[in-house]
């Protein structure tokens, strides 16, 4: 029973953001291409565990917990092979599927892709804590698991921005530099926890700040999207 709780616990905060992006879609994508979408953010769950090791080793070995660690940490050890394990399983379901045709739906993709990874790691977190998994996944389904639909929801937004709109430069640099950015930003202030309880509080603060600021952009991203496809589809379709 405990066990059935505690993946009802990991897997509800991912299944209810999943269902959020998928009602602002106006015209949703097929069942089962989401569903690849989803099981290859699942997939990657495991290069990336090991490519995180490796690279943890490389750098950080025999080095003590310093705001200095927790970026590195944050940003080389987690941001940077996730987000590109996640960017390249959607290249690979974008690359020639017929129903990317709207704006809203880089989007969309791109946090079922991010949520697929997330279901994966927040198991492996509250079962890696069982003796307080459930402090430890209402922690995740509030800052954690709506974290890595944020970085989602950024690297769907320049995706499309970059193929529907104005393929320069910057928008390509940007589908791989906002989410890495902004999970670097998240996973430092989470990691400054391990340096003292004083950084840890500081840290939880500036992180429960960042995430507002982040979620109000991203709402307004979606919102940017769903306007440029009212656009081009009619407002009606949209009401």
């Amino acid at each position: 029973m405990t066990i059935l709780l505690i993946l009802a616990t990991a897997l509800l905060p991912v299944g209810l953001l999943l269902a959020y992006i998928y009602k602002s879609d106006p015209f949703p994508e097929p069942g089962k291409v989401l569903f690849k979408a989803f099981a290859y953010g699942v997939g990657i769950v495991f290069p990336a565990v090991v490519i995180e090791e490796i690279i943890s080793y490389a750098l950080l070995s025999g080095l003590s917990p310093s705001l200095f660690t927790s970026a590195v940490k944050a940003f080389f050890v987690a941001a940077l092979p996730e987000e590109a394990l996640k960017l390249l399983a959607l290249w690979l379901l974008l690359r020639k599927n017929p129903f990317f045709d709207e704006h809203i739906d880089g989007i969309v993709y791109a946090v079922y892709v991010s949520l697929g990874f997330a279901a994966v790691e927040n198991i492996f977190y509250l079962v890696g804590n069982m003796d307080s998994w459930l402090t430890v996944g209402i922690a995740r389904a509030l800052l954690a698991v709506p974290g890595h639909y944020a970085f989602g929801v950024l690297m769907g937004f320049f995706y499309s921005l970059y193929y529907f709109v104005h393929r320069s430069r910057r928008n390509r640099i940007l589908i791989f530099a906002a989410p890495f950015l902004a999970h670097g930003i998240y996973d430092t202030f989470a990691m400054m926890s391990d340096i003292t309880p004083a950084y840890g509080a500081i840290g939880f603060v500036c992180m429960v700040a960042f995430c507002i600021r982040l979620h109000k952009f991203c709402k307004n991203r979606i919102g940017s999207h769903r306007h440029r496809d009212e656009k081009l589809f009619g407002k009606t379709l949209f009401n």
